[in-house]
């Protein structure tokens, strides 16, 4: 991924989540977990403000763990901190969206984890809850960090249950987990999403020329043979983008229009051109 479209990533995804955070949860004290739960807290106790305090937690867990994060990540959520901070600071200074509790969850739950899961895409982090789940495993190596996070998110979700005694936020609250959870991995799998091209023709050279010159995907060519037809034939095999398919056909049938495609989803593509997102 480009530098240009990493940062215009990792800007709309820290809007999204700062958006989610400042517009529907800490108004309604919905507590999900993270650093961001805490602030809710902290905001309703206290009454410091939610990206202030959302960016001096992290800094604590970035100190913390400085050592054993390393400089890299330490910059990247240094960054994207910086920034879902500002845009939380930025949406608590608007009117209140929605009072509706159930509203509250499913939008700030959907855009929560829209937000995110758009950052981690640029190899932006958030921080939070993700910094402690990195420093405990460095200590603890085989205890997924998954499970670990899951783990921390509970028990802030609890604290919230002792502050704000109200048992129905805490449900909520949970909802709201899984629902961002759900949109993370949603967002992060259909990033994830190829398409593999299979092309039956009789034009196999010409096309694998034509298609090498003009895009930036390599081709593949396979002697195969029609049972149906008893002729030999060439197949083209193509790993693509979703989005390049229809211009990927398009060229095909310039060259060869009687071909015969076949297009498979792919859940992930590791290798020259594809990235993984995690």
């Amino acid at each position: 991924m480009n530098r240009k479209k990493s940062i215009l990533l990792t800007l709309l995804g820290t809007m999204l989540t700062g958006f989610a955070i400042g517009s529907f949860l800490t108004p309604n004290k919905i507590v999900g977990g993270g650093a961001s739960g805490i602030s809710t807290i902290i905001y309703h106790t206290i009454g410091i403000q939610p990206g202030l305090s959302f960016f001096i937690i992290n800094m604590f867990f970035l100190v913390a763990g400085l050592k054993v994060l390393g400089r890299e990540f330490v910059f990247k959520t240094l960054l994207g901190i910086s920034l879902l901070s500002v845009f939380t600071e930025i949406f608590n200074l608007f009117p209140i969206y929605t009072e509706n509790l159930i509203l509250a969850v499913l939008f700030g739950g959907a855009l929560y984890g829209i937000g995110i899961g758009t950052a981690f895409a640029a190899g932006a982090s958030t921080g939070g809850t993700d910094i402690v789940g990195r420093i405990i495993q460095t200590k603890f190596s085989t205890v997924p960090i998954g499970k670990m996070l899951l783990f921390i998110d509970g028990i802030i979700i609890l604290v919230s249950l002792i502050i704000f005694q109200n048992v129905e936020l805490v449900l909520f609250g949970v909802l709201t987990l899984l629902i961002s959870s759900y949109s993370i991995d949603l967002v992060i799998n259909k990033l994830n999403v190829s398409k593999i091209a299979f092309v039956i023709t009789d034009k196999g050279e010409e096309i694998s020329k034509y298609l090498i010159s003009t895009s930036p995907r390599g081709v593949t060519l396979i002697d195969v043979h029609g049972v149906y037809s008893d002729t030999d034939k060439k197949m083209l095999f193509c790993a693509l983008k979703e989005s390049e398919t229809e211009a990927f056909q398009k060229k095909i049938l310039s060259i060869d229009p009687t071909s015969f495609t076949v297009f498979a989803e792919s859940q992930r593509i590791k290798g020259n051109g594809f990235y993984i997102y995690k």
